[in-house]
């Protein structure tokens, strides 16, 4: 079975009824996100490069269409128009890295409506958790204020898939190393880690436990000192680190729990009265931007940071409240009115201005004065435009559109997000399309109203 059978059942069950009904014109879908979560300035863009593996890779066989009857309690050959299915369209997508704002369309996706139709929930799926992580993982940098952050989360991420992902994200986003070794290799980024506290627990005394790690690993080495006294633990760390004559730079000390400012300012007196300066200070435990933000401000001697759990599941904000809506059928704009749950018509563009000033409009309208589109086609034909980029050159835009980020949208306390504007070609669309709706709407209720008047006056003829 491919990657074609994960999906939502009534994905397949609209594409079957599509084919049925010859509704196979080209639809373009917008994805984005209505609203950003609370304590979010911005969201940074992530999950393209895995959404477009799949839509290269997607081909529904004999064993997904068995799974959709299976699902469906239906025969096989009632399912059998869908075998073959590839996906042939076109996608114009914000690249990975760049930071983008609530109702800003991340994606879209141009291709016969069955097609369209059938990615919807893992293209979803991949944009809507990478985009979380990698949000998160920024937030993270910012609060560290230039110390290095790295990633300890793949123990408790949603399965090894997210642990990778998060790794990646991190690294996008400006992290220095992670834990996970596979991430590590296949990224070329540094692996960290350090022990247990049940390495500590095997061992008689700390020191032991101490001593008999640097004998495996000479240096640099860092030594978890919070299993019993961490500041008795910071003594004999220091102690084992002082007669490692060649443990050279980059050694360090690892507070995990308990009141880790008061704990590194004894740590790093303890470490300085050693004659050991160059020792630095590794704080971990229950740690994101809010408890690394309380950190920095504070003034405490912290050196690295590492951020594990709320970091990987992105805690405060585990989902984005993103869509996935078709905005335009075989030629024609079409929008959702729902309450609260409206979308605009059109394909669009997103143009950006200095300053992350960015204006919505549609795909075929040019760009106004200095705004750049942030849209771009990566895919064409059902096959992509051009060479996946490099993780470094999706820190390096990451990096240099948060330079871009208003002070205010980069807080990590109370955050303000920009808001991006229509242009006014796209209100204007959108006004012609409610009208046009809401006109059919009206006229479709009075066709309804239409035979009971009719039979009602007949009635009261009769009677009178």
């Amino acid at each position: 079975m491919s990657d074609a059978a994960t999906t939502d059942l009534y994905e397949v069950t609209m594409a079957m009824s599509y084919l049925r009904e010859g509704r196979t014109g080209p639809a373009t879908f917008s994805l984005f996100v209505r609203e950003l979560p609370p304590d979010r300035g911005f969201l940074v863009a992530a999950g393209l490069e895995s959404a477009l593996d799949y839509l290269c890779g997607l081909r529904v066989g004999p064993e997904d269409v068995g799974a959709f009857a299976s699902a469906l309690h239906r025969p096989p050959r009632d399912l059998e128009p869908l075998l073959g299915l590839e996906f042939t369209g076109r996608v114009r997508a914000v690249p990975e890295g760049r930071i983008v704002l609530a109702g800003e369309p991340l994606l879209e996706v141009t291709a016969p409506l069955p097609q369209a139709q059938l990615v919807e929930t893992y293209v979803l799926n991949q944009l809507n958790h990478q985009t979380t992580i990698a949000s998160k993982a920024a937030r993270c940098v910012l609060a560290a204020a230039g110390r290095p952050v790295v990633d300890f989360s793949l123990r408790r991420t949603h399965g090894p898939q997210a642990g990778f992902q998060a790794a990646r994200l991190g690294v996008m986003a400006g992290f220095t190393g992670t834990s996970n070794v596979a991430a590590a290799t296949a990224l070329d980024v540094p692996a960290v880690g350090t022990m247990a506290h049940s390495y500590v627990e095997a061992f008689p005394t700390e020191e032991e436990a101490f001593r008999a790690f640097a004998r495996c690993h000479p240096g640099p080495v860092t030594l978890l000192v919070d299993t019993y006294d961490t500041e008795s633990g910071v003594h004999a760390a220091a102690r084992v680190l002082r007669d490692l004559a060649d443990r050279g730079p980059g050694s360090a000390v690892r507070l995990d729990s308990g009141d880790l400012g008061a704990l590194a300012v004894r740590a790093r007196a303890v470490l300085d009265a050693e004659g050991l300066p160059d020792v630095r200070i590794i704080a971990s435990g229950g740690l994101d931007e809010h408890g690394v933000d309380e950190l920095v401000r504070s003034g405490a001697p912290v050196d690295v940071y590492a951020v594990g759990t709320r970091f990987g599941v992105s805690a405060d904000a585990p989902y984005l409240d993103s869509a996935y809506k078709m905005v335009e059928y075989d030629g024609r704009p079409v929008m959702k009115l729902s309450s609260a749950k409206a979308s605009a018509p059109g394909a669009k563009q997103v143009f950006r201005r200095p300053g992350c000033v960015d204006v919505i409009g549609l795909a075929d309208e040019p760009a106004s004065g200095d705004g750049r589109p942030l849209l771009e086609t990566v895919m064409r034909s059902g096959q992509r435009t051009g060479t996946s980029p490099t993780l470094d050159e999706c820190r390096e835009r990451f990096a240099a559109d948060l330079a871009e980020l208003p002070p205010a949208a980069r807080r990590i306390r109370a955050p303000v997000a920009p808001r991006a504007t229509h242009s006014e070609r796209l209100s204007a669309l959108a006004d012609q399309v409610r009208r046009g709706i809401e006109e059919e709407t009206r006229a479709a209720a009075a066709r309804l109203r239409g035979p009971e008047r009719t039979v009602y006056g007949s009635r009261r003829s009769v009677l009178r």
